[in-house]
């Protein structure tokens, strides 16, 4: 296997892009753009892990099928200790219009850690 990548289908794919850039100072290594700038493809590095953001339901999707076949999946970052800041950070940006099932707070198993649904549908758990 050459390498493995997280995935996400999302409205707006250009604005979740940019804010997926703010909250994990991620670099845009690929971009597929569509005509009206949403992407059919694009990837982001995040800390050396690679997240892959499409467009939703866009021209090149199947026609008349969803591009989403589950709600099961969560993306899970596991930071490790001293890097508090970062998971801070994404937290911050992220949280706006997000449904927050655990917020930011030490847990059994990490000093730090939240479990949350962005504004486009995507399940994180961010911890240290």
């Amino acid at each position: 296997m050459k390498r493995s990548m997280m995935q996400a289908y999302v409205t707006s794919s250009d604005e979740a892009v940019a804010l997926y850039q703010k909250a994990f100072d991620a670099d845009l290594i690929s971009s597929y753009p569509n005509e009206d700038g949403t992407f059919m493809h694009s990837e982001l590095d995040i800390d050396g892990e690679i997240l892959a953001v499409s467009e939703r339901n866009s021209e090149y999707a199947i026609i008349g099928e969803e591009t989403v076949t589950g709600n099961v999946m969560q993306f899970c970052l596991h930071y490790g200790e001293g890097n508090e800041e970062k998971v801070q950070k994404a937290y911050e940006v992220l949280k706006i219009d997000a449904e927050i099932l655990i917020p930011l707070a030490p847990c059994d198993y990490s000093s730090l850690m939240t479990d949350f649904i962005d504004k486009y549908g995507i399940r994180w758990c961010l911890f240290i």
